[in-house]
Protein backbone atom coordinates (compact mmCIF):
# COMPACT_ATOMS: atom_id res chain seq x y z
CA UNK A 1 0.00 0.00 0.00
CA UNK A 2 1.18 3.56 -0.59
CA UNK A 3 2.31 5.89 2.53
CA UNK A 4 -0.06 8.44 3.92
CA UNK A 5 0.54 11.07 6.17
CA UNK A 6 -3.31 10.87 7.32
CA UNK A 7 -3.05 9.24 10.09
CA UNK A 8 -6.71 9.30 11.83
CA UNK A 9 -6.54 9.59 15.83
CA UNK A 10 -2.95 9.55 15.52
CA UNK A 11 -2.99 12.36 18.26
CA UNK A 12 -4.94 9.92 20.49
CA UNK A 13 -2.37 6.84 20.17
CA UNK A 14 0.31 6.64 23.56
CA UNK A 15 3.40 8.02 22.78
CA UNK A 16 5.17 4.37 21.80
CA UNK A 17 2.77 3.68 19.67
CA UNK A 18 2.72 7.24 17.72
CA UNK A 19 7.03 6.47 17.69
CA UNK A 20 6.59 2.72 16.18
CA UNK A 21 4.29 4.49 13.17
CA UNK A 22 6.81 6.96 12.80
CA UNK A 23 9.76 4.26 13.07
CA UNK A 24 7.99 2.32 10.57
CA UNK A 25 7.23 4.93 7.66
CA UNK A 26 10.58 5.90 7.80
CA UNK A 27 12.66 2.75 7.66
CA UNK A 28 14.10 3.62 11.05
CA UNK A 29 16.76 1.22 12.50
CA UNK A 30 16.30 -0.75 16.20
CA UNK A 31 19.29 2.25 17.21
CA UNK A 32 17.51 5.56 15.43
CA UNK A 33 14.22 4.84 17.32
CA UNK A 34 15.80 3.46 20.31
CA UNK A 35 17.61 6.95 20.18
CA UNK A 36 14.10 8.71 19.42
CA UNK A 37 13.33 7.31 22.99
CA UNK A 38 15.50 8.85 25.17
CA UNK A 39 13.95 12.00 26.63
CA UNK A 40 17.25 12.42 28.73
CA UNK A 41 16.59 15.40 31.49
CA UNK A 42 13.05 16.17 30.67
CA UNK A 43 10.47 13.80 32.13
CA UNK A 44 8.50 12.27 29.04
CA UNK A 45 5.28 13.11 31.16
CA UNK A 46 6.06 16.47 30.50
CA UNK A 47 7.23 16.06 27.34
CA UNK A 48 4.28 14.69 26.25
CA UNK A 49 2.10 17.36 27.51
CA UNK A 50 3.97 20.12 26.41
CA UNK A 51 3.20 20.10 22.58
CA UNK A 52 0.96 17.65 20.61
CA UNK A 53 2.17 14.30 18.58
CA UNK A 54 5.02 13.60 20.29
CA UNK A 55 7.72 10.41 19.69
CA UNK A 56 10.71 11.77 21.25
CA UNK A 57 12.86 14.39 22.58
CA UNK A 58 16.13 16.38 20.94
CA UNK A 59 19.05 17.70 23.49
CA UNK A 60 21.04 20.81 22.61
CA UNK A 61 24.08 21.36 24.74
CA UNK A 62 23.36 23.62 27.57
CA UNK A 63 26.75 25.47 29.04
CA UNK A 64 27.33 28.75 30.96
CA UNK A 65 28.86 31.57 30.28
CA UNK A 66 31.51 33.57 32.35
CA UNK A 67 32.69 36.66 33.71
CA UNK A 68 29.87 38.68 33.11
CA UNK A 69 29.42 41.86 35.23
CA UNK A 70 26.34 43.71 34.62
CA UNK A 71 25.22 46.43 37.05
CA UNK A 72 27.83 45.81 39.44
CA UNK A 73 26.75 42.46 39.76
CA UNK A 74 28.72 38.71 38.77
CA UNK A 75 26.00 36.41 36.77
CA UNK A 76 26.91 33.17 35.06
CA UNK A 77 24.78 32.77 31.95
CA UNK A 78 22.95 29.61 30.82
CA UNK A 79 23.05 29.29 26.90
CA UNK A 80 21.49 26.91 25.02
CA UNK A 81 22.86 26.53 21.23
CA UNK A 82 24.47 24.57 18.72
CA UNK A 83 26.87 26.45 16.89
CA UNK A 84 30.57 26.43 17.79
CA UNK A 85 32.62 29.18 19.53
CA UNK A 86 29.09 31.18 20.34
CA UNK A 87 29.79 30.39 24.68
CA UNK A 88 33.66 30.82 24.11
CA UNK A 89 33.18 34.36 22.76
CA UNK A 90 30.48 35.37 24.94
CA UNK A 91 32.40 34.96 28.14
CA UNK A 92 35.84 36.26 26.33
CA UNK A 93 33.89 39.73 25.34
CA UNK A 94 32.06 39.51 28.77
CA UNK A 95 35.81 39.89 30.32
CA UNK A 96 36.43 42.32 28.42
CA UNK A 97 33.34 44.42 29.67
CA UNK A 98 34.11 44.31 32.95
CA UNK A 99 34.95 47.78 33.67
CA UNK A 100 33.34 49.64 36.43
CA UNK A 101 30.11 47.70 37.00
CA UNK A 102 30.51 45.89 33.60
CA UNK A 103 27.77 46.09 31.46
CA UNK A 104 24.72 48.26 32.27
CA UNK A 105 21.48 47.11 31.59
CA UNK A 106 17.71 48.69 31.98
CA UNK A 107 14.39 47.10 31.41
CA UNK A 108 11.49 49.50 32.13
CA UNK A 109 8.02 49.14 31.29
CA UNK A 110 7.08 45.76 30.83
CA UNK A 111 3.86 45.99 28.39
CA UNK A 112 2.70 44.05 25.74
CA UNK A 113 0.09 45.27 23.17
CA UNK A 114 -2.61 43.14 21.92
CA UNK A 115 -4.76 44.16 18.74
CA UNK A 116 -8.55 44.20 17.49
CA UNK A 117 -8.86 44.40 14.27
CA UNK A 118 -12.40 45.63 13.36
CA UNK A 119 -13.64 45.75 9.74
CA UNK A 120 -16.48 47.01 7.75
CA UNK A 121 -17.12 49.96 9.51
CA UNK A 122 -18.86 53.36 8.44
CA UNK A 123 -17.53 56.28 9.11
CA UNK A 124 -14.49 55.03 10.87
CA UNK A 125 -12.52 58.17 12.56
CA UNK A 126 -15.68 59.01 14.04
CA UNK A 127 -16.11 55.68 15.47
CA UNK A 128 -12.25 55.68 16.69
CA UNK A 129 -13.64 58.88 18.76
CA UNK A 130 -16.27 57.08 20.59
CA UNK A 131 -13.70 54.15 21.35
CA UNK A 132 -11.59 56.86 22.62
CA UNK A 133 -15.01 58.35 24.57
CA UNK A 134 -15.63 54.87 25.91
CA UNK A 135 -11.21 54.15 27.20
CA UNK A 136 -11.82 53.80 30.69
CA UNK A 137 -15.26 51.55 30.10
CA UNK A 138 -12.75 49.10 27.98
CA UNK A 139 -9.58 49.39 30.28
CA UNK A 140 -11.55 49.05 33.50
CA UNK A 141 -13.61 45.60 31.89
CA UNK A 142 -10.32 44.41 30.60
CA UNK A 143 -8.92 44.54 34.19
CA UNK A 144 -11.56 42.26 35.50
CA UNK A 145 -10.60 39.26 33.33
CA UNK A 146 -7.09 38.91 35.49
CA UNK A 147 -7.64 39.94 38.89
CA UNK A 148 -4.13 37.99 39.72
CA UNK A 149 -2.25 40.18 37.34
CA UNK A 150 -3.93 43.55 39.43
CA UNK A 151 -3.32 42.00 42.64
CA UNK A 152 0.48 42.22 41.41
CA UNK A 153 0.86 45.80 40.23
CA UNK A 154 -0.18 44.86 36.41
CA UNK A 155 -3.13 45.02 34.21
CA UNK A 156 -4.49 47.55 30.92
CA UNK A 157 -2.37 50.88 30.75
CA UNK A 158 -3.83 52.94 27.65
CA UNK A 159 -5.91 51.69 24.50
CA UNK A 160 -4.76 53.04 21.33
CA UNK A 161 -6.79 53.44 18.26
CA UNK A 162 -6.31 54.25 14.51
CA UNK A 163 -8.52 54.07 11.34
CA UNK A 164 -8.19 53.55 7.86
CA UNK A 165 -10.15 52.36 4.71
CA UNK A 166 -9.36 49.22 2.40
CA UNK A 167 -11.22 48.32 -0.89
CA UNK A 168 -11.96 44.70 0.58
CA UNK A 169 -12.25 45.34 4.18
CA UNK A 170 -14.64 48.62 3.64
CA UNK A 171 -13.39 50.71 7.14
CA UNK A 172 -10.95 49.71 9.35
CA UNK A 173 -10.08 50.42 13.47
CA UNK A 174 -7.34 48.84 14.83
CA UNK A 175 -7.39 48.72 18.84
CA UNK A 176 -4.21 48.60 20.68
CA UNK A 177 -5.20 47.19 24.17
CA UNK A 178 -1.36 48.67 26.05
CA UNK A 179 -1.07 45.66 29.44
CA UNK A 180 1.29 45.35 31.92
CA UNK A 181 1.90 42.26 32.16
CA UNK A 182 5.03 42.32 35.37
CA UNK A 183 7.25 39.20 34.84
CA UNK A 184 5.07 37.20 32.31
CA UNK A 185 5.34 36.69 29.01
CA UNK A 186 1.91 37.78 28.92
CA UNK A 187 0.57 36.65 25.22
CA UNK A 188 -2.19 34.43 26.93
CA UNK A 189 -3.22 37.13 29.14
CA UNK A 190 -3.41 39.96 26.71
CA UNK A 191 -4.86 37.79 24.28
CA UNK A 192 -8.13 36.86 26.73
CA UNK A 193 -8.63 40.79 27.32
CA UNK A 194 -9.00 41.40 23.43
CA UNK A 195 -11.14 38.55 23.56
CA UNK A 196 -13.00 40.10 26.15
CA UNK A 197 -13.44 43.48 24.77
CA UNK A 198 -13.88 42.78 21.34
CA UNK A 199 -17.95 42.60 21.68
CA UNK A 200 -17.56 45.75 23.07
CA UNK A 201 -15.98 47.39 20.34
CA UNK A 202 -17.98 45.64 17.37
CA UNK A 203 -21.23 47.59 20.00
CA UNK A 204 -19.58 51.00 19.74
CA UNK A 205 -18.52 50.47 16.08
CA UNK A 206 -21.20 48.68 14.34
CA UNK A 207 -18.10 46.76 12.69
CA UNK A 208 -16.94 43.47 12.75
CA UNK A 209 -14.15 42.19 15.08
CA UNK A 210 -11.60 39.94 12.70
CA UNK A 211 -8.22 39.58 14.91
CA UNK A 212 -7.88 39.50 18.63
CA UNK A 213 -4.51 38.63 19.17
CA UNK A 214 -0.96 39.85 21.09
CA UNK A 215 0.96 41.67 18.50
CA UNK A 216 5.08 40.83 18.74
CA UNK A 217 5.94 43.92 18.04
CA UNK A 218 6.68 44.52 21.69
CA UNK A 219 7.64 48.59 21.27
CA UNK A 220 6.43 49.04 25.34
CA UNK A 221 9.08 45.98 26.07
CA UNK A 222 12.65 47.38 24.88
CA UNK A 223 15.70 46.97 27.07
CA UNK A 224 18.58 49.28 26.94
CA UNK A 225 22.11 47.90 27.70
CA UNK A 226 25.54 49.72 27.45
CA UNK A 227 29.59 49.78 27.82
CA UNK A 228 32.01 51.59 27.61
CA UNK A 229 35.72 49.55 28.02
CA UNK A 230 39.60 51.02 27.56
CA UNK A 231 40.48 50.50 24.01
CA UNK A 232 43.10 47.89 26.08
CA UNK A 233 41.17 46.07 26.89
CA UNK A 234 39.90 45.25 23.19
CA UNK A 235 43.37 44.82 21.38
CA UNK A 236 44.09 48.75 21.24
CA UNK A 237 43.14 51.75 19.62
CA UNK A 238 43.13 50.78 16.25
CA UNK A 239 41.64 47.35 17.12
CA UNK A 240 38.81 50.03 18.57
CA UNK A 241 38.52 52.11 15.82
CA UNK A 242 37.96 49.23 13.48
CA UNK A 243 34.71 47.99 15.58
CA UNK A 244 33.50 51.78 15.14
CA UNK A 245 33.86 51.49 11.65
CA UNK A 246 32.24 47.87 11.40
CA UNK A 247 29.60 49.17 13.58
CA UNK A 248 29.14 52.25 11.33
CA UNK A 249 28.83 49.74 7.79
CA UNK A 250 26.04 48.30 9.62
CA UNK A 251 24.12 51.06 9.42
CA UNK A 252 24.55 52.34 6.41
CA UNK A 253 24.03 48.45 4.86
CA UNK A 254 21.18 46.68 5.76
CA UNK A 255 22.50 43.31 4.23
CA UNK A 256 25.27 44.00 6.98
CA UNK A 257 22.94 44.98 9.71
CA UNK A 258 21.42 41.72 9.19
CA UNK A 259 24.27 39.61 9.91
CA UNK A 260 25.47 42.16 12.47
CA UNK A 261 22.30 41.50 14.40
CA UNK A 262 22.66 37.60 14.01
CA UNK A 263 25.16 37.97 15.92
CA UNK A 264 23.21 39.69 18.29
CA UNK A 265 20.52 37.19 18.57
CA UNK A 266 23.54 34.27 19.12
CA UNK A 267 23.57 35.85 22.77
CA UNK A 268 19.93 36.86 23.13
CA UNK A 269 17.96 33.42 21.96
CA UNK A 270 20.81 31.09 23.46
CA UNK A 271 19.92 32.68 26.85
CA UNK A 272 16.10 32.37 25.60
CA UNK A 273 16.71 28.88 24.91
CA UNK A 274 17.90 27.99 28.24
CA UNK A 275 15.26 29.94 30.17
CA UNK A 276 12.50 28.15 28.31
CA UNK A 277 11.05 31.47 26.53
CA UNK A 278 9.35 31.85 23.38
CA UNK A 279 12.33 32.02 21.04
CA UNK A 280 10.15 33.11 18.13
CA UNK A 281 8.33 36.15 19.61
CA UNK A 282 12.20 37.52 20.65
CA UNK A 283 13.64 36.96 16.90
CA UNK A 284 10.29 38.34 15.49
CA UNK A 285 10.06 41.56 17.71
CA UNK A 286 13.77 41.90 17.71
CA UNK A 287 14.04 42.24 13.78
CA UNK A 288 11.00 44.65 13.53
CA UNK A 289 12.04 46.91 15.63
CA UNK A 290 15.16 47.27 13.67
CA UNK A 291 12.91 48.01 10.80
CA UNK A 292 10.96 50.39 12.33
CA UNK A 293 12.18 53.39 10.26
CA UNK A 294 11.51 51.67 7.19
CA UNK A 295 14.91 50.19 6.91
CA UNK A 296 16.47 47.77 8.59
CA UNK A 297 19.13 48.82 10.97
CA UNK A 298 21.32 47.67 13.75
CA UNK A 299 20.31 47.13 17.03
CA UNK A 300 23.62 47.90 18.59
CA UNK A 301 26.48 50.47 18.01
CA UNK A 302 30.04 51.13 18.50
CA UNK A 303 31.93 54.15 19.06
CA UNK A 304 35.66 55.40 20.46
CA UNK A 305 35.06 58.08 22.55
CA UNK A 306 37.66 61.33 23.67
CA UNK A 307 38.96 59.21 26.08
CA UNK A 308 40.21 56.55 24.32
CA UNK A 309 37.35 53.82 25.24
CA UNK A 310 35.38 51.81 23.23
CA UNK A 311 31.74 52.47 24.06
CA UNK A 312 28.85 50.05 23.14
CA UNK A 313 24.95 50.48 23.29
CA UNK A 314 21.91 48.07 22.14
CA UNK A 315 18.26 48.41 22.20
CA UNK A 316 15.82 45.27 21.86
CA UNK A 317 12.30 44.44 22.61
CA UNK A 318 12.21 41.11 25.01
CA UNK A 319 8.99 40.13 25.31
CA UNK A 320 9.88 37.30 27.91
CA UNK A 321 9.04 35.95 31.82
CA UNK A 322 10.05 33.91 34.74
CA UNK A 323 6.15 33.22 35.24
CA UNK A 324 3.44 30.23 33.07
CA UNK A 325 4.58 28.80 29.82
CA UNK A 326 7.39 26.67 29.55
CA UNK A 327 9.89 28.41 32.02
CA UNK A 328 7.77 26.74 34.99
CA UNK A 329 7.74 23.03 33.07
CA UNK A 330 10.50 22.77 31.75
CA UNK A 331 12.76 21.52 35.12
CA UNK A 332 16.03 22.51 33.23
CA UNK A 333 14.52 25.57 32.21
CA UNK A 334 13.85 26.59 36.18
CA UNK A 335 16.78 25.01 36.76
CA UNK A 336 18.86 27.60 34.68
CA UNK A 337 16.68 30.59 36.44
CA UNK A 338 18.60 29.27 39.62
CA UNK A 339 21.89 29.63 38.27
CA UNK A 340 21.08 32.63 37.24
CA UNK A 341 19.65 34.04 40.27
CA UNK A 342 16.65 36.09 38.92
CA UNK A 343 13.37 36.82 40.06
CA UNK A 344 11.93 39.11 37.60
CA UNK A 345 11.18 39.56 33.72
CA UNK A 346 13.40 42.91 34.21
CA UNK A 347 16.05 41.31 35.57
CA UNK A 348 16.33 38.22 32.98
CA UNK A 349 15.61 41.05 30.20
CA UNK A 350 18.30 43.04 31.55
CA UNK A 351 20.91 39.82 31.68
CA UNK A 352 20.01 38.89 27.99
CA UNK A 353 20.36 41.98 26.32
CA UNK A 354 23.74 42.60 28.10
CA UNK A 355 24.61 39.17 26.83
CA UNK A 356 23.61 40.47 23.28
CA UNK A 357 25.79 43.32 23.83
CA UNK A 358 28.75 41.13 23.98
CA UNK A 359 28.14 38.54 21.69
CA UNK A 360 27.86 41.72 19.37
CA UNK A 361 31.75 42.65 20.99
CA UNK A 362 32.66 39.24 20.22
CA UNK A 363 31.51 39.01 16.39
CA UNK A 364 32.89 42.77 15.45
CA UNK A 365 36.44 42.17 17.22
CA UNK A 366 36.67 38.78 15.65
CA UNK A 367 35.85 40.41 12.31
CA UNK A 368 37.94 43.10 12.35
CA UNK A 369 41.20 41.55 13.46
CA UNK A 370 41.79 37.34 12.62
CA UNK A 371 38.39 36.98 10.74
CA UNK A 372 35.29 34.68 12.35
CA UNK A 373 36.57 31.78 10.83
CA UNK A 374 39.60 31.22 13.18
CA UNK A 375 38.22 30.57 16.32
CA UNK A 376 34.96 28.99 14.93
CA UNK A 377 36.71 26.52 12.64
CA UNK A 378 39.01 25.31 15.41
CA UNK A 379 36.23 24.19 17.05
CA UNK A 380 34.42 22.68 14.08
CA UNK A 381 37.60 20.82 13.53
CA UNK A 382 37.16 19.20 17.12
CA UNK A 383 33.56 18.61 16.16
CA UNK A 384 34.36 16.59 12.98
CA UNK A 385 37.04 14.54 14.59
CA UNK A 386 34.78 13.25 17.48
CA UNK A 387 31.90 12.47 13.93
CA UNK A 388 34.63 10.73 12.78
CA UNK A 389 35.48 8.40 15.86
CA UNK A 390 37.97 9.94 17.69
CA UNK A 391 38.15 10.13 21.51
CA UNK A 392 40.21 11.60 24.50
CA UNK A 393 42.95 13.25 23.51
CA UNK A 394 43.11 11.96 20.23
CA UNK A 395 40.59 15.15 19.26
CA UNK A 396 42.40 17.54 19.82
CA UNK A 397 45.41 15.95 17.95
CA UNK A 398 43.50 15.23 14.99
CA UNK A 399 41.94 18.52 15.13
CA UNK A 400 45.26 20.49 15.51
CA UNK A 401 46.72 18.32 12.41
CA UNK A 402 43.95 19.49 10.48
CA UNK A 403 44.28 23.24 11.09
CA UNK A 404 47.89 22.98 10.32
CA UNK A 405 47.10 21.35 7.17
CA UNK A 406 44.23 23.58 6.33
CA UNK A 407 42.23 20.30 5.64
CA UNK A 408 39.24 20.76 8.09
CA UNK A 409 36.80 18.38 6.47
CA UNK A 410 35.02 14.97 7.65
CA UNK A 411 36.94 13.11 4.78
CA UNK A 412 40.01 14.23 6.22
CA UNK A 413 39.47 13.58 9.68
CA UNK A 414 38.16 10.07 8.99
CA UNK A 415 41.33 9.47 7.26
CA UNK A 416 43.82 10.74 10.12
CA UNK A 417 41.62 9.05 12.80
CA UNK A 418 42.07 5.31 10.73
CA UNK A 419 45.84 6.26 10.59
CA UNK A 420 45.95 6.65 14.17
CA UNK A 421 44.07 3.87 15.31
CA UNK A 422 46.44 1.73 13.21
CA UNK A 423 49.44 3.18 15.52
CA UNK A 424 50.89 5.48 12.12
CA UNK A 425 52.10 8.74 13.40
CA UNK A 426 49.99 11.99 12.28
CA UNK A 427 52.99 13.80 11.12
Amino acid sequence: MEKTSRIQGFYKLPLEERRRIVCEWAGLTEEECRTLSEFGNLPVKIGDSMIENVIGAMSYPFAVATNFLINGRDYLVPMVIEETSVVAAASNAARMLRHGKGILANAERQEMISQIHLVKVNSPRFKAMKIIEAKKELLDYAAQQDPTLLKYGGGPRDLEVRAMEHPALGGVIIVHLVVDVRDAMGANTVNTMAEAIAPLLEKITGGEARLRIVSNHAVYRVTRAWAATPVEEVGGLEVARRIMEASILAEIDPYRAVTHNKGIMNGVIAVALATGQDHRAIEAGAHAYASRTGVYKPLSYWEVTSDNYLAGSLEIPLQIGVVGGAVKVHPVAKIALKILGVNTARELAEVMAAVGLAQNLAALRALVTEGIQKGHMRLHARNLAIMAGASGDLIDKIAEKMIRDGRIRYDYAKQLVEKALQGEPLD
